[in-house]
């Protein structure tokens, strides 16, 4: 890699930036439940999540706190594990797409594919903030340590 884009992807504010836009698609959702908290509370009557109230609560605490923790990079590990789990739980709950009759059917199933993908994303970040560990009895290094 070129000196000067190394030097600009190794920088911190290109650090914050990059978890910042990894995590837009929470932290805004997180802040228009927040903002029009009514709103938040029929989308999760919608999808049959009751009490509404509390469910719109928790998803705004999952929501903003994981960005948070990502963003800041502190507890990294465990925000891109809500938001993971959070975002796999959307599947089955709104993205159902094998009810679906088409042409939903086919956009709620690449919704569904942007959600794993995403998903990946989050366990990259999980992946890289753990601390590298040392291996004495291998000798060889793995895959990971390769690709770090």
């Amino acid at each position: 890699m070129p000196s000067f884009i190394d030097s600009i992807v190794g920088s911190r504010p290109f650090g914050y930036l990059a978890r910042a836009i990894l995590t837009y698609m929470f932290w805004a959702s997180g802040l228009a439940k927040l903002i029009d908290f009514n709103a938040g509370v029929a989308e999760m009557s919608h999808f049959g999540l009751e009490p509404a109230l509390l469910f719109n609560i928790a998803v705004i605490v999952t929501q903003l706190g994981g960005s948070a923790l990502i963003i800041a990079n502190r507890g990294t590990w465990f925000g891109a594990g809500a938001l993971a789990v959070f975002t796999l739980l959307t599947i089955p709950i709104a993205h159902t797409f094998w009810t679906m009759q088409e042409p939903i059917k086919t956009l709620e199933f690449y919704v569904v594919m942007e959600h794993i993908t995403v998903i990946g994303g989050l366990m990259v970040v999980a992946w890289k903030s753990a601390p590298k560990r040392e291996n004495a009895a291998v000798s060889r290094p793995n895959f990971a340590e390769l690709n770090a």
